[in-house]
């Protein structure tokens, strides 16, 4: 198996800025990540561009896209690097018209083909596949099973994404059956040994199902 899978970090539902501004930058010398969502809820948007200002520079150091969620507008004040839109959020049609062609748009499709071809033939640059298991960073209305990424690989040529509650003790399947990315969030900032280690521990992983 030559492909290898890349870890999308996405951060936690609440924070200290200046604590965890200095976490992320020494989490993201653990090793490749390709991505890190600014994942902030119920927060007004004068915060989520002061956030976002901090952290854009530190993930952009570290050789990784700057990604946020739900909101096209703020991601195209914010100048990010992409946009990662839900079923409920702005379209993705909505979104490719406010970042244009060069920049990053993610769409969620829960456990649906249908919704991930309709987003892959739109033009979304990855689809986002989940829950795979239980998580506590939000309640899925929706539950996926591995199988879901192994028959996309083998259809489409669209990036894919494994959302849901994934850590590095159940991260090999969905690795195996086919996931380009795995979406972690508390399975990085909750981690036993510290997120530094948690990201060196799935870059690990990635290269040895690669290999």
């Amino acid at each position: 198996m030559s492909r290898r899978a890349r870890l999308y970090l996405i951060t936690p539902p609440a924070f200290a800025l200046d604590t965890f501004a200095r976490t992320l930058e020494d989490a993201l010398n653990g090793g490749d990540v390709a991505c890190v969502q600014l994942r902030l809820k119920d927060m007004p948007d004068t915060e989520i561009l002061r956030i976002g200002a901090v952290l854009k520079p530190i993930v952009q150091a570290a050789d990784a896209a700057f990604i946020l969620n739900d909101r096209p507008d703020l991601a195209t004040r914010l100048d990010a690097d992409g946009v990662h839109v839900g079923q409920s959020d702005a379209s993705y049609a909505e979104a490719r018209r406010l970042l244009g062609t060069e920049r990053i748009v993610g769409v969620t499709c829960h456990n649906s083909r249908d919704l991930a071809y309709a987003a892959a033939e739109a033009g979304a640059d990855y689809v986002a596949f989940g829950a795979f298991y239980p998580t506590s960073t939000k309640d899925p209305s929706h539950w996926a099973d591995p199988e879901i990424l192994s028959i996309w690989q083998e259809t489409m040529e669209t990036p894919c994404v494994a959302i849901g509650g994934v850590t590095i003790e159940n991260a090999e399947p969905l690795v195996r059956a086919g996931a380009d990315f795995l979406a972690v969030s508390a399975g990085v900032w909750a981690h036993a040994e510290g997120p530094r280690a948690a990201i060196e521990a799935f870059n690990i992983l990635f290269d040895r199902v690669a290999g």
